[in-house]
């Protein structure tokens, strides 16, 4: 019987993965080179270019010197410039306003502790309210010589600020009658004019100033009680800061205790 010849295979190559790996080296290198070129535009070259695809479309060709153009700035509105200009305009004064707040509370820093002067914030400027016992007596007009320090800390901080100062005096409901005021209206705004004046004699341009009487028009507590009617006799200093009106008030804090206290 004839045998047969057993066929012999070559063993299996176990290194053919180097083939596919160095294929996948230069694949990766090439890919790299590519990408470096790309990467380093030459000028001259892109200037060629840009002048062939202007001869392709009829453009005339670009000169030697000339360079890419650049994207045209865009140009706003005049009325969108000046609202932004507003906007700016208004956050500045904003800022300026609260550094006043804060220099009129350090300088009543022991008042405001005590609720005899409030200092408010909003769009329309800084209120600093100020309880009538403590700039004067009962159904007069004239300032307590105490009061005097109080109101020169304020002329101080605000003399050489550019706002104008609405000063407006409050009473209760309960109506004077004695031989110097005939009403509440005389007395109030008498009230603000002494102030007014005394801030006039402090260094504050007398043209920045207004004095307004408001007599129990415009209460901030309750006249059924003393303690509301006492809340209710007040003066209010405004400092304008020429921005729109609004009702919102932003509460400041008393300042820290730094230096001397003025007191009353």
């Amino acid at each position: 019987m004839r045998k047969r010849r057993r066929i012999e295979y070559d063993h299996e190559n176990h290194d053919r993965w180097l083939i596919s790996y160095a294929d996948f080296i230069t694949l990766l290198f090439a890919f790299f080179v590519v990408m470096y070129a790309i990467s380093a535009v030459n000028e001259g070259k892109y200037r060629v270019l840009a002048n062939s695809l202007g001869d392709a479309f009829g453009r005339s060709p670009a000169s030697e010197d000339a360079r890419v153009p650049e994207l045209p700035s865009v140009k706003l509105p005049p009325e969108v410039k000046q609202r932004t200009l507003k906007q700016q305009q208004s956050v500045e004064e904003q800022a300026h306003m609260t550094d006043v707040a804060s220099t009129l509370l350090a300088a009543m820093g022991p008042l405001v502790k005590e609720g005899k002067v409030r200092v408010t914030q909003s769009r329309r400027g800084v209120s600093i309210e100020i309880n009538a016992n403590v700039l004067f007596e009962p159904g007069k007009a004239e300032l307590h010589p105490h009061s005097l320090q109080v109101l020169q800390a304020v002329a101080v901080a605000l003399r050489n600020e550019p706002f104008n100062i609405e000063v407006t005096g409050h009473t209760d409901n309960v109506q004077i009658s004695n031989s110097t005021f005939a009403s509440n209206w005389e007395l109030s705004a008498m009230r603000a004019t002494s102030v007014v004046r005394l801030l006039a004699a402090n260094g504050i341009p007398s043209d920045r100033l207004l004095a307004i009487g408001s007599e129990a028009s415009h209460p901030i507590a309750s006249n059924d009680t003393e303690d509301g009617r006492a809340r209710n006799r007040r003066v209010e200093l405004m400092v304008l800061s020429g921005l729109p009106d609004t009702v919102e008030e932003i509460p400041l804090a008393p300042p820290p205790k730094t230096g001397s206290p003025i007191r009353p």
